[in-house]
């Protein structure tokens, strides 16, 4: 199977492929595909209504470029980064975006009451103390942000950008606070973000609700989610965010596009320590809920 090193856009590559098919394609069992997508987020099929995965042709050759890069002897985590960054991505999620280009990152399983203190604990810490920082929220539903709206306008008033997105019926003018509407299609409509970009406090954590969950009461949805403190983390999901909102029409201000091109410094190996106690109390808080 040959890889165009592109991928199609959504029309020209429908996901329409049932995972026994990409299976019989690829020669990767149907555990291991599932296996890959729950560890490091790819591929990241569509959903049907009933839960169910549909792929696209372009996963296949990306897969197929893993298994490449497997036999050429390249660990598996190194493999889907070489054949990732032989096509260039066109995000429509942040929470499959971040999965792709850190695979390492560890996902969670949160009720959303312990996803909000979470978000909260961050706005508190990094969003309100941190030094001219680039701030996004994705809060799925408009009603859901016009709670947070008075906080977030406060948090906005000492950032060099704020961008939120939800199902607005139209997308606010220029400001330090830009309202963008999502898609009725996009995956966005299922997605819980919060980006800190700053050189100070940089955080960020993207969540998506797992599907089926319409008769569970609000408080205990449940999300999977990941999170980092690391710099260049928070970067990927700040440039993730920038490139929806600019495809929803807003217009990148220049000394943003600046800063975002730049590479953020890797984060520290105390850093990297703190991040691991974090991820175990994670955990730990994930199965009280």
């Amino acid at each position: 199977m040959k890889s165009t090193g592109r991928s199609n856009p959504a029309g020209d590559d429908p996901a329409v492929l049932p995972i026994g098919e990409v299976s019989r394609r690829t020669g990767i069992p149907v555990a291991g595909l599932r296996n890959w997508e729950q560890r490091y987020g790819l591929p990241r099929p569509a959903r049907l209504p009933n839960g169910r995965r549909r792929y696209r042709e372009s996963d296949c050759a990306l897969l197929a470029e893993v298994l490449r890069g497997r036999a050429q002897g390249l660990s598996l985590a190194a493999a889907m980064a070489h054949a990732l960054a032989a096509r260039p991505l066109q995000d429509s999620s942040i929470f499959a975006g971040l999965r792709r280009r850190h695979p390492g990152l560890h996902v969670h399983v949160m009720a959303k009451a312990l996803l909000l203190a979470l978000s909260h604990a961050i706005e508190d810490e990094c969003c309100a103390r941190a030094q001219r920082p680039v701030l996004m929220g994705c809060f799925q539903q408009q009603r859901f942000y016009r709670q947070a709206r008075p906080r977030w306008a406060d948090l906005a008033r000492t950032a060099e950008q704020t961008v939120v997105f939800a199902d607005f019926g139209r997308r606010s003018g220029p400001g330090p606070l830009v309202e963008i509407p999502i898609p009725g299609g996009s995956p966005l409509r299922r997605e819980w973000a919060l980006i800190c970009d700053a050189p100070d406090h940089p955080a960020c954590l993207a969540a998506w609700e797992r599907p089926g969950q319409e008769p569970s009461p609000d408080p205990d949805r449940t999300f999977e989610m990941v999170w980092s403190v690391d710099p260049q983390v928070v970067r990927s999901a700040v440039r993730i965010g920038a490139s929806l909102a600019a495809a929803a029409g807003f217009q990148i201000p220049a000394p943003l596009q600046a800063r975002l091109a730049e590479d953020a410094r890797p984060g520290s190996p105390d850093l990297r320590r703190a991040s691991g106690l974090l991820e175990r109390t994670f955990d730990y808080l994930s199965r009280l809920g």
